[in-house]
């Protein structure tokens, strides 16, 4: 099978920004590991059973469901515990299990900065396929320049689905995905520009990376809780004038 290979990251903090609720929260995290490319066409070919037309582009039109069976099959294959359970279409994420999974959107925009402050982590066009590229499609991985922690295409090319809920008082079940596409313009294509989708959303432009490490804290992790989320699914922060949540 193809070789996946992840990055060491070390523990450190970040600074998230929610644009919408006007919040922004300081997360501490606990080192683990990330992969150096996303998923691609190859490595979601040999362990679903298809066929990869191009091995090197990332794999899209990957739902944010079918992403985290592809971590279960993962972690399955190389002996790992499965970091997901479902029920249905509830997932379950056992944060002390050691196999593959999302990232939360803590750890990726973390692993993405790789200590850079601004919203690149280099020239934007050294670093990232973008709309000024021109291109119609995902660009195989590892064409451009890495950030310091030996990271590819965090930066364009195709949004990175991470484990987190986007805003469960206004978009109920979405999820979130990261770090802009190639059909994007530069001021989409940036470390702290949040972006999602129903679980079940396929888009050309959206792929994902894995990431491994298990932690202590039942139903915390990473700067994820399922206590948050339930408190942020009530909606009982401000709302933006003429806002309207979808329940």
């Amino acid at each position: 099978m193809t070789e996946i290979e992840l990055a060491p990251i070390g523990a450190g903090s970040i600074l998230l920004h929610d644009a919408r609720r006007q919040a922004r929260r300081t997360v501490e995290l606990e080192p683990f590991e990330i992969g150096v490319f996303p998923v691609t066409e190859e490595l979601l070919g040999e362990l679903l059973g298809e066929t990869a037309r191009f091995p090197r582009r990332p794999a899209v039109e990957v739902s944010w469901l079918r992403a985290i069976r592809f971590c279960n099959a993962a972690s399955e294959w190389e002996g790992y515990d499965p970091a997901y359970t479902f029920d249905g279409e509830e997932v379950t994420w056992h944060v002390d299990a050691d196999g593959y999974r999302l990232p939360t959107e803590a750890e990726w925009e973390f692993a993405c900065r790789a200590g850079s402050t601004g919203a690149h982590y280099g020239p934007l066009p050294e670093v990232a396929w973008t709309a000024a590229d021109g291109v119609r499609t995902a660009q195989d991985v590892g064409g451009r320049m890495p950030n310091l922690n030996g990271l590819f295409d965090t930066l364009g090319n195709v949004w990175e689905w991470c484990w987190d809920l986007l805003d469960p008082a206004r978009y109920d079940d979405y999820r979130v995905f990261r770090g802009g596409g190639f059909a994007d313009d530069a001021w989409s294509v940036r470390a702290g520009t949040r972006r999602g989708g129903s679980p079940r959303l396929r888009q050309d432009d959206v792929g994902f990376r894995l990431a491994r490490g298990g932690f202590d804290g039942p139903g915390a992790a990473q700067g994820w809780s399922s206590a948050a989320d339930r408190e942020r699914a009530a909606g009982e922060d401000p709302r933006p004038l003429g806002w309207t949540p979808r329940r």
